[in-house]
């Protein structure tokens, strides 16, 4: 077949039927560098990515100068959990302006246990390119879990003075703040803003989240008047928060109701929940309290050996702190896609979950479009995201939801010496409370670790952990991603 064939199938979603054609055309002897490229990425989507590193190599033994090849394989290698430094070297050496190359070699440095080399790579680059708000997004982010957080921001405040009407720059420094939840230093943000360019949407909006969070709740009341009927699902839903916080589940509720059947909906329904359980009981009832929805597996027999999955584990765990805009605390988190890595053990890993989340699925109740969690297709079980968690004495997991999830995970594989005693390390399923967000309603269900224990439930449920007083946690989490209806 030809190229254009090729692509445009390729274009069109066509992956699998693709497949074939190209490797009769590869196996006829092409000499088609963009043919291999196009085997290998289309084995890559399929999450093959074993096999899509010959074709991959093949491309660039072929074009030695597409930069385009060398980066796919280089992202490929990353993805796949093999060294990549060299990779992105060269696809750098080609590309030496791609942002998406360069960040990846930053990736590449924090996956083979180099984090300085990554700091001080982007640091050179934004102050080459100030312009470039992913790299100081990057840095932040990068600054903060290795312990510098003082100002972990200040590469946006150096780009700013230089290009002061940037507003990329400002929003993704004040989203930057706001996830480490450094609430004045979003104020300050605001302040510098206006003085620089004047009222901007962004600014006023986030004002008013900082003192909702600030729990300055009048304050933050007056200032979200003027966006009651602004169609921003961001900016809602964060009013909806201020109204749990301040004890008005009904005027929470009724705003949430407004987003439940929009695409943004999947960000209102861990605050409907909330609202509900106080206000509505039958309607709560019905969104989180079936007891197939929340499911307890031991599956150890089906994992690999527990201490050979734990020495695995944290060889990925290259960062010293933990993640700017995540729920850990006191402990590390690997980067990247955990199960996209073509170790045996790893594969053995995520083929085990498959297996038993397709078993959970299949208790569910009968489809009801209208829900979130039985409304999604069910014979296709792919993984939106997956990562380790290694805690350390007092850690824990704030509580939290995973919006962007159908189905959310604890897959416990070391545990510290304490977890049995009273509530230690206990994972709480519906308590939502936090320093920001005082909602005093208890867990609706605790689950006790256990080594190979598997813990399923809906990702729009409130989940934490209690912490431990010592010892190591290790952890594998993931979410399944919501497929729609075909």
């Amino acid at each position: 077949m030809s190229f254009d064939e090729a692509i445009a199938a390729f274009e069109a979603g066509e992956r699998e039927a693709l497949l074939p054609r190209l490797e009769r055309a590869l196996q006829a002897g092409s000499g088609d560098p963009r043919l291999w490229h196009l085997h290998g990425l289309v084995l890559r989507e399929l999450d093959r990515r074993e096999e899509a590193l010959p074709s991959l190599r093949r491309a660039a033994e072929m074009a030695p100068t597409s930069a385009r090849i060398a980066h796919a394989l280089a992202r490929t290698l990353l993805e796949a959990g093999l060294p990549s430094v060299e990779a992105f070297g060269r696809a750098v050496q080609l590309a030496p302006a791609d942002e998406e190359v360069i960040s990846g070699l930053a990736s590449a440095f924090i996956a083979d246990g180099e984090p300085k080399a990554a700091l001080e790579g982007l640091e050179k680059i934004v102050r080459r390119s100030p312009h470039w708000v992913r790299g100081h997004s990057l840095l932040a982010r990068l600054r903060w879990m290795e312990g510098d957080r003082d100002r972990f921001t200040r590469s946006f405040d150096e780009a700013l003075e230089q290009l002061p009407d940037n507003m990329d720059l400002r929003r993704e420094q004040i989203i930057a703040l706001l996830h480490a939840e450094r609430f004045d230093e979003v104020l300050r943000a605001v302040r510098g803003g206006r003085a620089a360019v004047g009222e901007q949407l962004v600014f006023a909006a986030n004002e008013a989240i900082a003192h909702a969070e600030m729990g300055e709740i009048d304050q933050a009341e007056r200032l979200f008047e003027p966006f009651a009927d602004t169609a921003d699902a961001t900016i809602q839903v964060r009013r909806v928060r201020m109204y749990l916080r301040s004890g008005r589940p009904e005027r929470a509720a009724e705003i949430a109701d407004a987003w439940l059947e929009t695409p943004e909906a999947f960000m209102f329904w861990p605050y409907a929940s909330l609202a509900w359980r106080q206000i509505d009981e039958s309607r709560w009832q019905w969104l989180e309290r079936d007891e197939s929805f929340v499911g307890v597996y031991d599956i150890a027999e089906r994992l690999p050996p527990l201490d050979l999955l734990a020495a695995k584990l944290r060889e990925r765990h290259t960062l010293s702190g933990q993640p700017l805009e995540q729920s850990l605390r006191g402990g590390t988190q690997t980067d990247g896609n955990l199960f996209m890595h073509v170790d045996p053990v790893i594969v053995q890993l995520r083929e085990a979950i498959r297996t038993t989340v397709a078993e959970h699925v299949a208790k569910f109740p009968p489809m009801d479009k209208g829900h979130p969690l039985l409304g999604r297709r069910r014979d296709l079980i792919r993984f939106s995201g997956s990562w380790s968690v290694r805690l350390h004495s007092k850690g824990f997991h704030a509580n939290h939801i995973h919006p962007a999830g159908w189905i959310s995970s604890a897959l416990y594989v070391v545990l510290p010496p304490d977890i049995g005693q009273g509530d230690a390390g206990v994972l709480t399923l519906g308590e939502a409370k936090s320093p920001n967000f005082p909602l005093d309603l208890p867990p609706f269900r605790t689950v006790e670790p256990k080594p190979g224990r598997l813990v399923l439930f809906p990702s729009y449920t409130w989940h934490g952990t209690r912490p431990f007083t010592e010892g190591e946690r290790i952890s594998v989490a993931f979410d399944v991603a919501a497929l729609e209806q075909s």
